[in-house]
C-alpha cells in the first residue's frame, strides 16, 4: 500500500516518527512535508497530497498540523477528498467505515502510540459498502459537482 504524508512546522517531529514506522511495516511512504521547525503555511502540503493523491499516485493520505484542523479543512476544499480529523482509533475506523475517508489528519498533539492505533486501524479498516453510507457519499459528490 502507498501512502503519501504531509505535514507543516508543527507536525514535524510527529511525521517522522510515523513515516518510520509505516515504513517498517512495508508501507511505501511518500514525504510531502517539512522537516524543519520553522513556520509554513498547511495548505501548500494539504493541496500537495490530495493532488497527488487523486491523481492515483497513492492509496491514501495522512496530514499533520498543530491541530490537525487547519489540514482538514485545506484537504475537504479538494474535489473528491474526504479528509477526517481523527482523535481516536474508534473514530478512525468510522471515517473509513461510513464515510470512506481517504485522507487521515492528525494533530501533532497525538502521542505517537496513539498516532499508531489511529493510523493503523484507518488503513485495515475498510468502507462498509452500506447503501445509506453510499447514498450520502453519493450526496457530496453531487453537491461538489455543483459548487
Amino acid at each position: 500500500m502507498k501512502l503519501i504524508i504531509g505535514n507543516d512546522h508543527k507536525g514535524t517531529q510527529l511525521k517522522n516518527k510515523v513515516v518510520s514506522f509505516l515504513k517498517a511495516n512495508g508501507y511505501d511512504v511518500i514525504d510531502l512535508g517539512v522537516n524543519e521547525e520553522m513556520s509554513v503555511d498547511y495548505p501548500k502540503y494539504a493541496f500537495e497530497v490530495t493532488n497527488m493523491l487523486l491523481s492515483s499516485q497513492a492509496d491514501f493520505g495522512i496530514l499533520i498540523c498543530g491541530t490537525g484542523i487547519g489540514m482538514s479543512i485545506a484537504a475537504n476544499k479538494v474535489k473528491g477528498i474526504r479528509c477526517a480529523l481523527v482523535h481516536n482509533a474508534k473514530d478512525s475506523a468510522l471515517a473509513r467505515k461510513h464515510n470512506d475517508a481517504n485522507v487521515l489528519a492528525l494533530s501533532s498533539k497525538t502521542s505517537f502510540i496513539l498516532a499508531k492505533k489511529i493510523i493503523t486501524t484507518f488503513l485495515n479498516t475498510s468502507f462498509s459498502n452500506e447503501e445509506r453510507h453510499i447514498n450520502r457519499i453519493n450526496m457530496i459528490k453531487e453537491y461538489e459537482k455543483d459548487a
